[in-house]
C-alpha cells in the first residue's frame, strides 16, 4: 500500500473490491431514491395544502344549498357542501397516510446510508466522498 502526502492529507492507494463497489453502488442508488421520495413528499404536501384551502373556502360559504364541484380523475362532480367537506376529509387522511409511510421510508434508508457511510469511509477514508452536494 503505497501512501503519498497531499498537503497534510494522506492518500492511500487502497484496492476496491467488488463487495467494495456493491456497496458504493448500494449507497448511490438509495441517495437517488431517496432524494425521489422526497421530491415525491413535496408534492404530496403540496397537495395537502391545496385541500386544507379547498376545505378552509368551504367553510366560508354562506349558501348551504350550493352545489360544489369536485375532481374525481378527470371530471367534476357537482355535490353539497357537506358532501364535498367529507370527500376532502378523506382525500387529505389518504394523503397524510401516503406522506407518513414517505417518510418512514426515508427514515429507512437513511439509516441504511449512515451505516453504509461508516463501512466505506472506514476503508477509505478521505479518499471517497459520500456527502450529499447542496447545489
Amino acid at each position: 500500500m503505497a501512501a503519498t502526502m497531499k498537503g497534510s492529507v494522506a492518500v492511500d492507494d487502497v484496492n476496491v473490491t467488488f463487495e467494495d463497489q456493491q456497496k458504493i453502488n448500494k449507497f448511490a442508488r438509495n441517495t437517488n431514491r431517496m432524494t425521489e421520495l422526497k421530491n415525491e413528499i413535496e408534492g404530496k404536501k403540496k397537495s395537502l395544502q391545496n385541500l386544507q384551502d379547498a376545505a378552509d373556502d368551504l367553510m366560508m360559504l354562506d349558501d348551504d344549498s350550493l352545489l360544489v364541484p369536485f375532481q374525481i380523475g378527470d371530471v367534476f362532480i357537482s355535490h353539497s357542501q357537506e358532501e364535498t367537506q367529507e370527500m376532502l376529509e378523506a382525500a387529505k387522511e389518504t394523503l397524510e397516510q401516503e406522506v407518513k409511510c414517505l417518510e418512514e421510508r426515508v427514515l429507512s434508508i437513511q439509516q441504511l446510508l449512515g451505516d453504509l457511510k461508516v463501512q466505506l469511509y472506514a476503508k477509505f477514508g478521505n479518499n471517497i466522498n459520500l456527502e450529499a452536494d447542496e447545489s
